[in-house]
């Protein structure tokens, strides 16, 4: 994996997410006490998570209201089992960094 600065620091607003396209895949780039990075397609219709209502650790998908926790990317209602890929995230002097 490579660290790769995918934005500058003040990007993605406090309680906020934000997508970006990083060497293909869409991440969801969340700043939520720190920065967390997942896929950002939730796994119910393909929809970005990005734009989601934030309450503490979990964004709510804007289209039919599934649930994800930022820090681990699992779903935490109607299925089990389902989780969305995470990565490592730095914020550096010069941007936010994530490993992928």
């Amino acid at each position: 994996m490579t660290w790769k600065k995918i934005a500058d620091k003040g990007a993605v607003a406090a309680g906020k997410g934000k997508a970006f396209k990083v060497d293909g895949k869409q991440i969801a780039v969340f700043n939520q006490d720190g920065y967390h990075a997942m896929d950002d397609l939730c796994v119910h219709q393909d929809g970005s998570i990005a734009p989601g209502k934030l309450d503490g650790d979990i964004v709510e998908c804007p289209l039919h209201f599934w649930h994800y926790n930022i820090k681990t990317g699992q779903l935490t209602d109607y299925l089990k089992d389902v989780k969305l890929e995470t990565y490592p995230v730095q914020a550096r002097d010069d941007g936010i960094y994530i490993d992928i």
